[in-house]
C-alpha cells in the first residue's frame, strides 16, 4: 500500500509535466505559464471562499448542537485542494477544483468515509464503528461441552411468577 502510494505521488508530477509540455507545444510557452498561474490564482480564491463558507457551516452546526463531522471532512478536502492548487500543473488543478465545489466534494467525502475513515476507526475500535463486534464470549474461548441451552418463553415466566405469589 505504501509503495503504491509513493509510486502514485511520484507519477502525478511527471504526468502534470507531460501535460504542460503538450499544452505548451500547442499554445506556446508564455500562454501555458499564464494558464498555470491563472488556474492557481483563481483556484486559491475559490479555496478561500469555500473555506470561509465551510467555517460558517461548522459554526452553525455547533450552535445547533450537531456534530459537524461532514463539515470537518469538507474542510480537510478544501485544505487538500488548496495545497494541490499551489503545485504547478493542470491535472492537480483540475482535481483540486473538483474538491472546491460542493457537488463534486460530496462524493469525495463519501469515498473518504467509506474507504479510509471507517476502516481505520473499525481497526482501532475492534469493530464498534460498523457494529461488527465480536460477541461470542472471550476471544479464543471454545464453547464448553457440558453447556446447557435453556429456552424460556415469556408465558413460562408469567406462570412461574403467578405460582410464587400464590400461597
Amino acid at each position: 500500500m505504501l509503495r503504491s502510494l509513493i509510486v502514485l505521488l511520484a507519477l502525478i508530477p511527471l504526468f502534470d509535466l507531460m501535460i504542460i509540455v503538450i499544452i505548451s507545444r500547442q499554445i506556446g510557452l508564455p500562454a501555458t505559464v499564464a494558464l498555470v498561474v491563472l488556474t492557481a490564482l483563481v483556484g486559491l480564491m475559490l479555496a478561500r471562499f469555500a473555506g470561509r463558507r465551510n467555517l460558517r457551516r461548522i459554526e452553525t452546526a455547533i450552535r445547533a448542537g450537531d456534530v459537524p463531522t461532514d463539515h470537518v471532512l469538507d474542510g480537510a478536502i478544501i485544505l487538500a485542494a488548496g495545497l494541490l492548487l499551489l503545485t504547478p500543473g493542470i491535472v492537480t488543478d483540475i482535481v483540486a477544483l473538483g474538491g472546491l465545489f460542493g457537488p463534486t466534494r460530496t462524493p469525495m467525502r463519501n469515498g473518504l468515509k467509506r474507504w479510509l475513515i471507517v476502516p481505520y476507526l473499525d481497526r482501532k475500535t475492534g469493530g464498534f464503528v460498523t457494529g461488527e463486534v465480536y460477541v461470542g464470549g472471550f476471544p479464543g474461548q471454545q464453547p464448553r461441552a457440558d453447556a446447557v441451552e435453556v429456552d424460556i418463553d415469556i408465558e413460562d415466566i408469567g406462570e412461574e411468577s403467578d405460582r410464587e405469589s400464590k400461597p
